[in-house]
């Protein structure tokens, strides 16, 4: 890489950070934008698309930027992943005793993620099978739905990377898929998920509200603006004058990634059968559970500190979701519209039913706060759930939000390992079958596993 590729990239940064900050300031004062929670990222990436080549051409961004900022979404969900792992506690047999009525909960909410995200990817397999002949579609759409709706912007980098390492040539296309459905997801989740809370409210279903509540101002708008009330980015768990703590966190991530690489390649050279193809961001996430065992087992683990982790990790978060937005390929994707559609809208419906049917049946306390902060996650991101459940439990005093924190934890860690699963079975000859029957089997499994944890509540 030469001096004039550096400065490129840079530049390319340097315009992500602008339509970061554009993002910002409309996310302060549009209120259609705080109503349904857009991230910057997600207003960022939108302008950027708008105004560059691909739409109005106001900002002819040159192409080399426009093939990194495609590319970037696959490079940064890399430590993204890599960094999930990092920092997690591993608690004592007393411990997980005293918490066992808890974890029963997270797992039944755990367990209801997981077929949320099932009869998504069941919803896009079906929309492959009606549409393919006719759009064209290529033969591994799979994911796309259950990537925006249960993964976020974020998984889109993960779609693009997974497709690209596989050889599959409509990576780009994919890419921006499931950057469209995270887009479909997050608003129209958002603005369901209200509506739900409402009709909710007025039945005398919710615990502790009576009628919707406010969302503070400050949290609408996306900016803290009393100083009291901003919270601490994390811990100085080093001393600056030998590394800073930012800089310790993030070698950390970076090195684990690194091992993760080295590994990739001796497995591919070598041509081990059967994890030659599995791709970098799944090594990572392998990988750093190892080294986030190594450093708790040595006494170590004091310096790590999880808020710290998150500013990095969501950091590259938002760079990498205005980049895929803003190099979405309309063109390429805009002839798959009508599927997108058919499947986005299915994947609303079957999405609430699975969540409602699911939560009313097999849980007897705060089955509707559990519904909201669930269908928030499915069909966005985190905080979209704990933006809903905010609504419903404004203080936190029920149990909810430490079962759905849990709950989600285990959900983004086996959604990277299904997702190459399902691409893998695609391009074999038997694919579609080999795909169904996998999500129809994990379906399956999970409603054993939802009775089962009923069951045993019931008889303590």
């Amino acid at each position: 890489m030469t001096s004039n590729d550096l400065t490129q990239l840079m530049y390319c940064f340097i315009m992500l950070s602008v339509l970061l900050l554009i993002g910002t300031a409309l996310r302060a004062v549009v209120p259609f934008f705080q109503k349904v929670f857009l991230p910057a990222s997600v207003i960022g990436g939108i302008i950027g698309l708008i105004l560059g080549p691909t739409v109005t051409g106001l900002f002819p961004f040159p192409e080399n930027w426009m093939t990194s900022w495609s590319s970037l979404p696959g490079i940064l969900i890399v430590p993204v992943v890599a960094s999930v792992p990092l920092g997690m506690k591993y608690k004592s047999k007393k411990e997980k005793q005293q918490t066992g009525s808890s974890s029963a909960n997270s797992m039944k909410m755990f367990l209801i993620l997981l077929i949320a995200s099932t009869v998504q990817i069941l919803v896009n397999l079906l929309t492959n099978v009606l549409f393919r002949e006719k759009y064209g579609l290529y033969k591994e759409f799979a994911v796309e739905l259950s990537g925006g709706f249960s993964g976020g912007h974020g998984t889109a980098g993960v779609v693009g990377s997974l497709f690209n390492q596989l050889g599959i040539e409509a990576w780009e296309t994919a890419q921006g898929i499931t950057s469209t459905t995270a887009t479909v997801g997050l608003i129209g989740g958002m603005i369901l998920g209200i509506l739900f809370i409402n009709i909710m409210a007025r039945r005398g279903k919710t615990v502790l509200l009576q009628k919707p509540a406010d969302i503070p101002a400050d949290l609408a708008k996306g900016i803290q603006m009393g100083e009291s009330k901003q919270e601490e980015a994390g811990k100085q768990t080093t001393y600056s004058s030998s590394i800073d703590a930012l800089t310790f966190h993030l070698s950390v991530i970076l090195a684990g990634c690194g091992i993760s690489y080295v590994l990739m390649n001796f497995v591919k050279i070598n041509k081990i059968p059967l994890i030659n193809q599995i791709p970098i961001w799944a090594y990572a996430i392998v990988v750093m559970f190892g080294v986030n065992y190594l450093i708790q087992k040595i006494g170590l683990g004091h310096l790590i500190d999880s808020k710290m982790k998150s500013r990095i990790n969501e950091t590259l978060s938002d760079y990498a979701i205005t980049a895929a937005i803003a190099s979405i390929p309309l063109e390429a994707i805009a002839k798959y519209m009508v599927p997108i559609v058919f499947m986005c809208i299915l994947g609303f419906i079957v999405t609430a039913i699975a969540i409602i049917l699911c939560c009313k049946k097999y849980f007897r306390d705060c089955w509707v706060e559990r519904s909201v902060s669930i269908w928030g996650s499915a069909t966005g991101v985190f905080l979209n759930g704990l933006m809903l459940l905010k609504i419903v439990d404004p203080d936190y005093k029920l149990t909810v939000l430490n079962d759905y924190s849990i709950s989600f934890s285990l959900t983004s860690i086996t959604g990277f390992i299904i997702m190459p699963m399902i691409v893998l079975a695609l391009k074999t000859s038997d694919g579609m079958m080999i795909a169904f029957f996998s999500q129809v089997i994990i379906f399956i499994i999970c409603m054993i596993g939802l009775i089962a944890l009923s069951r045993r509540k019931e008889r303590k």
